[in-house]
C-alpha cells in the first residue's frame, strides 16, 4: 500500500514539473507582439534622445525579429538616429542600404529617399561660397543639387516634397550666388567674357532659361534668376553687345515683373532707348 502510494506521489510530482518545465508554443502572433514590444522598447529611448540605448535595441530588434515589419522599421530609426545626430554621412550610408533592401516598400523607399536627399543637402558647407576669389570644389553643393532634383521628379507628391522643394529652392540659390560672385571677381579685373560665360553657366544650368527666355525654372526664388540676368546684362552693356543686354533685360521685365530688379531693367532699357542704342 505504502508502495502505490509513494508511485502515486511521484507521478503527480513528475505531472507537476513537466507543467512548470513547459512553454507556449511559438507562433508567429507570440513572434510579432514580441518585436511589436521590443521595438516601442527602443522608440521609447529614440524619443528620449538617449541615441546610444536606442541604436543598441533597435539593432536587436532587427537582429532577433528579421522577418517582421518592426525589424524593417528599426532600420529606418537606426539611420534616423545618426542623421538626428549630424552623423549625415552614417544616415546616407544607412538610408541607401535600407532602399536597396526594401524596393517593394514603397512608401518607406520614398522617406529614406527624402532622407538621403535632405542628409546631402546638410553635408554642404556654409562656407562653399567663398569671401575670396579662389574657387572651391562645389562637389557637395552639386551632389545635394542632384539628389533633391532627383527625389522631387520621382515623388512630386509626397509627403516631403514641399520639404525638398524648399531646400532645393535654397541651395540652387546658393549655387547661383557662387557663380555670380565668380562672374563679379572677373567683372572686377575687366574679364567680360570670362564674367559673362559664368552668368550664362549659371542660367543654363540652375535656371532654365536662355537670356532671351521668359520661362524659368521654379526650383529657385525668382529674384535669383532675375538678379543673374541683371548681371548678364550689365556684362553685355560693358562688352558694348547691345542687342544681347537688350535681351537680358527685358527677359527680367517679361518674366519677373514682380522682382524688384525689373525697375532696374526698365530703367537700363530706357537708357539705352535714350542713347539710340
Amino acid at each position: 500500500m505504502r508502495i502505490a502510494a509513494a508511485l502515486l506521489t511521484m507521478t503527480l510530482l513528475g505531472v507537476a514539473a513537466a507543467g512548470c518545465d513547459s512553454t507556449p508554443p511559438h507562433t508567429a502572433l507570440n513572434y510579432t507582439e514580441d518585436a511589436k514590444r521590443a521595438y516601442d522598447k527602443a522608440m521609447v529611448e529614440f524619443k528620449a534622445h538617449n541615441w546610444i540605448d536606442a541604436q543598441a535595441q533597435l539593432k536587436e530588434v532587427k537582429r532577433k525579429y528579421g522577418y517582421s515589419k518592426y525589424a524593417r522599421l528599426a532600420e529606418l530609426r537606426y539611420a534616423d538616429a545618426d542623421f538626428e545626430q549630424e552623423k549625415y554621412g552614417e544616415s546616407i550610408r544607412e538610408y541607401k542600404e535600407f532602399v536597396r533592401a526594401h524596393r517593394s516598400d514603397a512608401d518607406d523607399v520614398a522617406y529614406a529617399r527624402s532622407r538621403i536627399a535632405e542628409a546631402t543637402y546638410r553635408e554642404v558647407p556654409e562656407s562653399f561660397i567663398l569671401s575670396s576669389a579662389e574657387e572651391r570644389d562645389q562637389a557637395a553643393a552639386v551632389d545635394a543639387y542632384k539628389e533633391l532634383r532627383s527625389y522631387l521628379a520621382d515623388y512630386p507628391n509626397a509627403a516631403e516634397a514641399a520639404h525638398v522643394h524648399a531646400l532645393l529652392e535654397t541651395i540652387v540659390g546658393r549655387l547661383i550666388d557662387h557663380e555670380l560672385y565668380v562672374a563679379r571677381f572677373y567683372l572686377g579685373r575687366d574679364n567680360y567674357e570670362a564674367a559673362a560665360a559664368r552668368v550664362r553657366y549659371a542660367l543654363r544650368t540652375y535656371v532654365s532659361a536662355s537670356p532671351d527666355s521668359s520661362h524659368h525654372s521654379t526650383d529657385i526664388p525668382p529674384e535669383v534668376g532675375a538678379k543673374a540676368l541683371l548681371l548678364l546684362g550689365e556684362t553685355y552693356l560693358k562688352m558694348k553687345k547691345w542687342a544681347d543686354a537688350r535681351d537680358a533685360f527685358e527677359s527680367i521685365v517679361t518674366g519677373y515683373q514682380t522682382s524688384p530688379t525689373a525697375a532696374q531693367a526698365q530703367g537700363y532699357l530706357d537708357h539705352m532707348r535714350a542713347q539710340g542704342v
